[in-house]
């Protein structure tokens, strides 16, 4: 790949940082990491003048890189602290994969698409990014990497997958878009083995998020 981040590429970044904080985003430490991760390499090339609009795009598969803000509003939330073992289901892109490797999370990501692995597993090599990539179904988390200090689900689910809530430490955090055709962001904190504080939260001027559906048992 022929990775090229100009000028011109920074620029639309560091306003795309501005619209994010002006949109209620504030940590800085969730946008120090957007900053450094270059959104229009997970993009097609045809995309690439709108990398930084704070829009969804199709990746294949009948998948999407989600909104920067959507991005930036989960990264917040789940508050990730330098060297918190953090489970991804669903790469994707891989964008959301390099932000939390950028805040210094290990990540442990799973992704049912085997297209979208691959091209993620590549770009995200050549971008330097660590983190253990797996192909499978994110329904069962990775079991034998658990337990997690923090889990982020980019699928929107019909409710909570108990299987990774399992995979959760105590003390530990999960979001998860729940809902059918649109979701509500949802904040788990795991009070013990069995228990949990739930929070709601609304999207930017709207009560929904929309997420492509969270597949279960299935490639």
């Amino acid at each position: 790949m022929n990775l090229i981040d100009n000028a011109k590429h920074q620029g639309k970044r560091k306003k795309l940082i501005l619209a994010l904080r002006s949109m209620g985003i504030e940590s800085e430490q969730v946008l120090q990491a957007m900053l450094k991760v270059p959104r229009h390499y997970f993009l097609d090339s045809s995309f690439e003048d709108f990398a930084y609009q704070n829009k969804a795009f199709p990746i294949g598969t009948e998948q999407t890189i989600s909104h920067p803000y959507t991005v930036a509003f989960q990264s917040e939330v789940l508050n990730i602290n330098k060297g918190d073992k953090v489970l991804e289901i669903g790469t994707g892109s891989g964008y959301q994969t390099a932000v939390l490797f950028h805040l210094g999370a290990q990540v442990y990501s799973i992704e049912r698409q085997h297209i979208l692995y691959n091209k993620s597993k590549r770009l995200l090599a050549e971008m330097r990014v660590k983190c253990y990539l797996h192909y499978g179904d994110g329904y069962n988390g990775l079991p034998d990497k658990a337990p997690f200090n923090k889990i982020i689900v980019t699928a929107g689910a019909p409710s909570i997958p108990e299987v990774l809530f399992n995979q959760l430490s105590v003390g530990g955090s999960m979001i998860i878009p729940l809902g059918e055709k649109e979701q509500i962001m949802t904040l788990l904190i795991k009070t013990t083995e069995k228990t949990y504080k739930k929070f709601e939260f609304d999207n930017y001027n709207e009560r929904h998020f929309q997420f492509v559906p969270m597949l279960k048992n299935k490639r």
